[in-house]
């Protein structure tokens, strides 16, 4: 131990008395307060990486950014408490109320900052600096904490911080999925942490270690935790109608409906109706991506899946649909005796099942006798499926994350081979080959490593501008692209279909690495090329 001044010595000399009759109770609470200090501050960080991830879409991306600076910036944190142990408890409870007001408002500021400020990056990067800073902070002083109890050996007190603080993570990485986004949401589920965070720390040093503190310094901190409260309190309240509100600030038209589901943030948009031919538009987005829009997209499920039922069509797999409108496409058939759709949000079904607006677009096709719904990951249930299908549609999210590009890869196609009957077809919605040549291109040439012949095709869709698709067959040359009876599209004529085949010279091949599991290629181009528009 260091020579310590007069008044720390004074002060230490204090609360030694204080804790002689209960120095296990007082440590205890310290533990306890490491624990839920732990767990706070590890929702912090998967807060900031979550709402990274649905408004970015780059979890890998987000998650690196923050953990990279929050971790830099705990180590700051903890050099910068070394002035402070002299005065430890009243500087630990300050550190957590400003840690509980930052970290609880965390997410609404973030939010405001990429819906209204166009700075969401420097205040992401921002945010995760301090935060870190401040939970950096804690161990140190709470460790002078410990010590004032009941000196013990350094390594002993280090293992009993630091079991409390690993456990308290523990509980704080479980609580943040399974009960605070599904409860209050991420808006409300920082701030209720935040109030937690504020809690644990104040009244530990209420309780335990108020005669270690000046009157000034009681005084201080009650006003501090009046502020704090009733910030938390203020946001809590208003936090919906902020979400409404910001939420509406990204989309051209009125929302009608919008929910987190578990995997992502579902939003649908309606615009009035348009004067000249009184239609209106609605759209849905999955993370802020277009999915579709009901003035045009016959447009995109018409050459989405016409030319791979052009064949054998009896068993059809469609994987991803939610919305049900490539499977109103594939029930025009009577030929199709089952229709499986395998989808991971149940949300997105659940939309289309009980919304009139979407069931009108695809015909309530979710009631007809033939479909199978699947609520499964996509990629897991083709490991283990047994049936083989005579067309495989592949309707999957632009592979811009990490979590869709394994859906873009040459496992996830020999999975699909695996799964096709003698002569079935498969096609692939594969984006854009103008705003996205290497990506498009990218896609191709992983099906043909895959082991299939590939056709490449596209179509104007305007709500999406020039789309790409890919029909591909197991071995041999690509299939023909053609359309059979009773198919009677309002869009995809057969003029229209052999002009699709057409690529002009600045937008033809081009030379791409494949993309697989462990090297997502796709990934790469894909942000790339579209961070340009």
């Amino acid at each position: 131990m260091g020579t310590r001044t007069g008044a720390e010595a004074d002060a230490a000399g204090r609360e030694l008395m204080e804790f002689a009759g209960r120095p296990r109770i007082a440590r205890a609470a310290v533990l306890a307060a490491v624990f839920v200090c732990a767990a706070c501050g590890l929702v912090y960080e998967l807060a900031l990486v979550a709402l990274g991830s649905y408004l970015i879409g780059d979890t890998v991306g987000q998650a690196s950014i923050v953990l990279g600076v929050m971790v830099f910036a705990m180590g700051v944190g903890a050099l910068a408490a070394k002035p402070f142990q002299h005065r430890a408890a009243s500087a630990f409870a300050a550190i957590e109320l400003l840690l509980a007001l930052l970290g609880g408002l965390s997410v609404l500021g973030l939010y405001a900052a990429f819906a209204w400020l166009d700075l969401y990056a420097p205040a992401l990067i921002g945010t995760a600096f301090v935060l870190g800073v401040l939970i950096g902070a804690e161990i140190p002083l709470l460790m002078v904490l410990l010590q004032r109890i009941r000196e013990q050996a350094a390594g002993s007190a280090v293992a009993d911080l630091f079991a409390a603080d690993y456990v308290g993570a523990l509980l704080g990485g479980l609580a943040f999925p399974f009960l605070l986004l599904p409860v209050f949401g991420q808006l409300r589920g920082a701030l209720v942490v935040g109030a937690v965070n504020a809690v644990a720390g104040v009244l530990l040093v209420f309780t335990v270690f108020r005669k270690a503190m000046s009157r000034r310094a009681r005084i201080g901190l009650g006003a501090g935790s009046a502020v704090v409260a009733l910030t938390l309190g203020y946001a809590y309240a208003v936090a919906h109608d902020f979400e409404v509100t910001a939420r509406q600030e990204l989309y051209r038209d009125p929302i009608v409906h919008a929910e987190r589901s578990r995997y992502q943030e579902i939003v649908l948009t309606e615009s009035a109706p348009i004067v000249s031919g009184g239609v209106s538009d609605m759209r849905l987005y999955l993370n802020g991506d277009l999915q579709f829009s009901s003035v045009d997209e016959y447009r995109y499920h018409e050459a989405l899946v016409h030319p791979v039922l052009a064949g054998v069509r009896g068993d059809v797999l469609v994987l991803g649909g939610g919305d049900g409108l490539a499977l109103r496409e594939v029930l025009r058939y009577p030929a199709v005796s089952s229709a499986t759709l395998v989808e991971l949000d149940p949300a997105v079904v659940d939309l289309a099942r009980t919304r009139p607006e979407i069931r009108a677009l695809n015909g309530d096709a979710f009631e007809d006798p033939r479909v199978r719904l699947v609520e499964a990951d996509a990629f897991a249930w083709l490991r283990s499926a047994a049936t083989r299908y005579d067309a495989v549609i592949v309707d999957m999210p632009d592979p811009d994350e990490t979590a869709t590009a394994k859906l873009y890869s040459v496992e996830f196609y020999t999975l699909v081979r695996n799964v096709l009957a003698e002569g079935a077809r498969m096609v692939v919605q594969a984006g854009s080959p103008y705003f996205a040549p290497k990506s498009y291109w990218c896609i191709e040439a992983t099906i043909r490593a895959a082991g299939f012949g590939t056709t490449p095709y596209h179509v104007d869709v305007p709500s999406f501008g020039d789309w790409g698709f890919v029909l591909a067959a197991p071995g041999g040359p690509g299939p023909s692209l053609r359309t059979e009876p009773p198919a009677t599209p309002r869009f995809l004529s057969p003029s229209v279909l052999a002009a699709a085949a057409v690529f002009p010279p600045d937008r033809g091949p081009v030379d791409v690495e494949i993309s697989t599991l462990l090297s997502p290629h796709v990934l790469e181009y894909v942000r790339s090329e579209w961070r340009s528009y």
